[in-house]
């Protein structure tokens, strides 16, 4: 079974990548990030015609997210139960169903803005909700994963320069405490292997040449249950999805499972 995580920043404008990645990658699940749509905007029709049948949480220009599934699609959640609310809103940054065999979800872990914003406090409290979502199937026997973009890179290695982000969001050990309690609740971070260069980025800056200088950041996460982890056969990040013209400043990252 072959599973992907993908911030697609904007779904219908990375449409004519997406659809044929979809078919030549042979993924059976994509959970995406950044829709940036509403959920009547979702291109679920195209979908479709693929085989592909979709669960959406969205609501506009900014956040949303899906799973994509040839496998099935039951028992959806959108939303976490507890989600925090920012500036009155519960934004659409996490949905879960299940495909086939496994759990999912697909999250976008708010950005934070910068330390000491409201936005970095709203971060902290929304991986709290999402470590109670995901407590029970954490320690279940059904494998289990949380994937998306969880917009923490969970050590120095994961950033291609930490100097360079000293007192700045993504890194700090607030948010990275977060992603370690996160774990605590019985998951893995199944880490990819790089196609290319020392260390598997998931994540490059449009500007100043980032990616092709290879300035990135590993924020796009897998994190498996035991069941889940204990299956996985080959993790890789998909970095030819980064290239050329249209392409999502984040790449996908591909999990093989043997289930």
């Amino acid at each position: 079974m072959r599973i992907a995580t993908w911030n697609v920043n904007s779904i219908t404008a990375r449409l004519p990548r997406l659809l044929p990645w979809l078919e030549s990658s042979g993924t059976d699940v994509l959970c995406v990030q950044e829709t940036k749509c509403t959920e009547e905007q979702f291109p679920a029709d195209q979908l479709r015609e693929l085989g592909y049948e979709s669960a959406v949480h969205a609501t506009g220009r900014w956040n949303g997210v899906a799973l994509i599934s040839r496998v099935g699609l039951t028992d959806i959640v959108k939303g976490l139960p507890e989600g925090p609310e920012y500036e009155g809103v519960r934004e659409p940054r996490a949905v879960a169903a299940t495909c086939g065999p496994v759990r999912l979800w697909s999250v976008y872990v708010p950005n934070g803005r910068e330390v000491g914003h409201d936005h970095y406090a709203y971060k902290l409290r929304w991986f709290e909700a999402l470590g109670k979502a995901v407590a029970d199937d954490a320690v279940g026997t059904r494998p289990f994963a949380v994937l998306g973009d969880f917009n923490v890179a969970p050590t120095d290695e994961d950033v291609w320069d930490p100097s360079l982000f000293e007192g700045a969001t993504h890194v700090t050990p607030a948010e990275r405490a977060a992603l370690a309690a996160l774990r605590e609740e019985g998951l893995t971070d199944v880490v990819p292997r790089p196609l290319k260069y020392d260390h598997p980025y998931t994540y490059w800056d449009y500007r100043e040449l980032r990616f092709p200088k290879n300035r990135g950041m590993r924020i796009d996460l897998v994190y498996g249950n035991a069941p889940f982890a204990g299956a996985v056969k080959d993790s890789y990040v998909d970095r030819e999805e980064r290239k050329g013209k249209g392409a999502s400043d984040h790449a996908p990252v591909v999990v093989d499972l043997n289930l």
